[in-house]
Formats: structure tokens, sequence, C-alpha cells
């Protein structure tokens, strides 16, 4: 039995097509012989959604200046980043859980977009004269001019969060899709080790290495360090706030009326 989606007006057709169509609800064939798995995703008009977007994309852009610093932590290389980048990975994961594929990729895209806004003002302010103390200017420079490191982070960052994100979410929609509502732990957890071993390698590659016949910050023990470190750091901090992820997609779930109206259809 399929259902159709309620914001496209498209059949179960479209929903096959794309795993991470926002629809209410779908259903999903699981292995040859066995039952069809309902899935359910709310849609993405309400307040909710849109604050999830709002504080993804303000986490990515603060991470993103932060992470022009690289840090030793006893031998342990890491960028500024470290601090609150994990938290887009949850915010990523909420988004997907509750609202589907599509609706990540829109979250992801306009978190790139401003971080593609932010670098042209920044280069825009770098190059208008400065009052009188020099210092500052060539400070601003190195951090935030179009030629500095800035750029390079910029560069970097953009294509290891869209490939992460886009990975993080792919794999928590199949899962859910194929294995049902139950078991969010695994869908979380096995799209964070994903997810951030793209994003980190990915990262680090462009942004520390002459991969790209780029100067090269790091040597190969700094970067093997910081990809280790990087993935062990961030699914840690994924794994220890899984009960905030529980209690958030808990709660989203409930309060969404399209995704509770279209569970209640389910039953």
């Amino acid at each position: 039995m399929t259902y159709p989606e309620n914001d496209s007006g498209r059949g179960s057709a479209a929903a096959a097509a794309d795993p991470g169509q926002n629809h209410n609800p779908g259903t999903t064939p699981n292995t040859a012989g066995s039952p069809t798995r309902t899935t359910v995703f709310a849609q993405t008009g309400s307040q909710f959604y849109a604050v999830l977007v709002a504080l993804l994309t303000a986490f990515y852009l603060i991470s993103n200046i932060a992470a022009t610093k690289q840090m030793d932590f006893g031998g342990w290389v890491v960028d500024g980043g470290v601090f609150l980048f994990p938290l887009t990975y949850l915010l990523g994961g909420v988004i997907s859980e509750v609202y589907g594929f599509r609706a990540a990729l829109r979250a992801v895209l306009v978190g790139f977009t401003v971080m593609i806004i932010g670098a042209v003002v920044f280069g825009l302010v770098t190059i208008s004269p400065a009052v009188s103390d020099s210092y500052n200017q060539e400070a601003f420079e190195a951090i935030f001019g179009w030629d500095g490191m800035y750029v390079r982070i910029l560069i970097a960052s953009s294509l290891a969060f869209l490939a992460g994100q886009l990975m993080n979410s792919f794999v928590i929609v199949w899962v859910k899709r194929r294995f049902g509502e139950s078991n969010l732990w695994a869908r979380i957890t096995s799209s964070t080790v994903f997810g951030q071993i793209l994003d980190t390698a990915l990262f680090g590659v462009i942004a520390f290495t002459a991969v790209f016949g780029l100067e090269q910050l790091m040597d190969a023990a700094e970067f093997a360090s910081y990809v280790v470190f990087g993935v062990i750091y961030k699914t840690a901090v994924e794994l220890i706030l899984l009960p905030v992820t529980y209690l958030v997609v808990r709660t989203l779930k409930r309060r969404e009326p399209s995704y509770t109206s279209a569970r209640s259809n389910l039953r």
C-alpha cells in the first residue's frame, strides 16, 4: 500500500525515486518477501525547521572562522572548529530524521550560501581603506583576505561540509526507510561515523596538505593525528549528546502537526 506525497502532489513513484523526499507518510520495500516499512517525515513549513536551519547555519559560520587557528592538545592537532562544529552534525541528523533528505539538503545549502556571502563581505572589508592602524589591517588580511588563509579554509570547509553532511543525512534516511523508526541511536551513530570520516579527511587534505599544489601546513604525522583525533572526538561528542538528540527528535515528532497526523493515518 502506498500513500501520496502531501507536499508535492506526486505519488509513490516520486518517493521511490528520491529516498529523502519530504512527504507524509511513505513506504519502502524491505528485503524480498518482507513486509514494507512505513516511513514518516514532517513538512518543512513550521517554525521548528526554520530554527534548526538558523542554528545549523550559525554554528557552521562560527566554526569556519574559528578553524583558521590550529591547536595542539598534548600532541593531538585540531583546529578551532572542534568546539562547535560537531553540533552541526547533531542538527543535521535531527533535520534528516524528522524532515527527510531534501529538507537536510536545503539546510546545508543555506549554510553554504551564508558562508559564501560571509567570504565576500570579509573580502570587501579587507580591501576597503583602513584608518591608520596598519598592524590591524595586516592581521585582518592574513585571516580574512581573499588571498589569505580564510579563502583556503572556506574552500576546504565548504566542500567537506557539503560532502559530510549529505553523507550524514543520506545514511540516516536510508537506514530509517529500510528498518523503520526504531533504533535511532544506530542511525545517528553510523551516519556520524561515515559523515565525519569524509568531512574531516576532505577538509584536512584541502586545508593543510600540498595535494592541490598549496603550501603544506601539516606533515604526514600531524595530518594523521588531525584526522584520527577529529573523527574520534566528533563522534564521541555525538554519542555523549545522544540523550539530547533523542529528546529533541522526540519533541519535534510530537509537536510537528504534519508528522503526528501522518503517523495517525498509518494506524
